[in-house]
C-alpha cells in the first residue's frame, strides 16, 4: 500500500508544488556539491568562513547567503532570511504558511532519488523568543542523513525574523554562529 501511495503522491507533485518548495528543492539538489552551483558574488571572507550571495532565493525574501566554513569541522549552508517584521502576528502567519508549503513535500534529487520533507509544527508564542522546526528527508539514507533543513522564527532587536536554512551537518557551536549569522 505504501509504494502505491508514494507513487500517487510523486505523480501529483506538479499539482501540489509551490515556489517555496521548488526553490528549496534546487538548494537541496545542490547540497552534495556544497552549494557550489548556487554560489553568487562573494560577500565576505574571514579566516575560516566565506560568505556568498545565493543565486537562488525565495520570492520576496530579504536575503539568501551560501556560507562555507573551513575548519576542523568543515561545513556549508544556505541561509535565507525570509521575513523581518515588527509584527509578531505577521511573522507567525508567514511562519505557518511556509511550514504548510514545505511539510510533506516531495523533493527529487540528482539520480531521481525521491524524499519526503517532514517536520513537526511548533506553534510560536510571542513570549517565546525562538521557535524552530527541523525537517527531515525520509528516507534518510547516505549523505542525506547529514542534511538539516530548519525553519525558525526568532526575535532580534525588537523585530521578528523568519529564517529557512539548509545545513550539511550539525555544526560545532563556533561554526553555528558563522553559518547562521546573516
Amino acid at each position: 500500500m505504501a509504494p502505491v501511495l508514494l507513487s500517487a503522491t510523486i505523480s501529483a507533485q506538479g499539482v501540489f508544488s509551490n515556489r517555496t518548495q521548488v526553490i528549496l528543492e534546487k538548494v537541496i539538489q545542490d547540497y552534495p556539491n556544497h552549494f557550489y552551483n548556487i554560489k553568487g558574488e562573494l560577500i565576505s571572507q574571514a579566516l575560516q568562513t566565506t560568505r556568498y550571495k545565493s543565486t537562488v532565493q525565495l520570492p520576496g525574501s530579504a536575503s539568501s547567503v551560501v556560507t562555507l566554513v573551513s575548519s576542523g569541522n568543515e561545513g556549508s549552508g544556505w541561509i535565507c532570511t525570509v521575513l523581518v517584521t515588527n509584527s509578531f502576528g505577521v511573522a507567525k502567519e508567514k511562519y505557518a504558511t511556509i511550514y504548510g508549503q514545505l511539510s510533506n513535500s516531495i523533493i527529487t534529487t540528482s539520480g531521481q532519488k525521491t524524499f519526503i520533507l517532514t517536520g513537526q509544527y511548533e506553534n510560536p508564542a510571542e513570549d517565546k523568543k525562538y521557535t524552530s522546526i527541523v525537517f527531515s528527508l525520509l528516507p534518510g539514507v547516505g549523505d542525506m542523513k547529514k542534511l538539516k533543513v530548519e525553519l525558525s522564527l526568532r526575535e532580534e532587536q525588537n523585530s521578528w525574523k523568519i529564517v529557512l536554512s539548509v545545513l550539511d551537518r550539525e555544526p560545532k557551536e563556533e561554526a553555528q554562529g558563522a553559518l547562521t549569522s546573516n
